[in-house]
């Protein structure tokens, strides 16, 4: 069954470049461990709540945008190797985003409808 990691992060306006370009590397990054799929999104219709929304839980500043994306593992099995693996590696990157604000997690598929 596939095994979902999902994402929500502040990137500044002005750095969308540098995010698009860490993108490259990060999507060959998952695929060689094991994922099946990558998807990066950009905010455009993203309204601010009161109580909740996605520029709050991201604590958004003037100048950001939310960013999101998720990456499709084949079983929670290969996403947990995949993530052990890369967690073991020494060679820190430099993420163009303040990773403290991130948002992230696992999920397992409830349902899917395509056209």
């Amino acid at each position: 069954m596939p095994y979902y990691d999902l994402f929500l992060a502040p990137v500044e306006d002005a750095r969308r470049a540098d995010y698009e370009a860490f993108l490259i590397p990060m999507h060959k990054m998952f695929i060689d461990l094991g994922a099946i799929e990558t998807v990066d999104l950009w905010a455009e219709d993203v309204p601010d709540g009161e109580l909740t929304s996605l520029p709050l839980a991201v604590k958004l500043q003037e100048g950001e945008s939310v960013a999101s994306g998720y990456v499709i593992w084949p079983s929670k099995e290969a996403r947990d190797a995949g993530w052990a693996k890369m967690m073991s590696d020494d060679s820190p990157f430099e993420m163009p985003f303040d990773g403290k604000r991130m948002v992230f997690g696992g999920f397992t598929l409830l349902k899917r409808t395509t056209a």
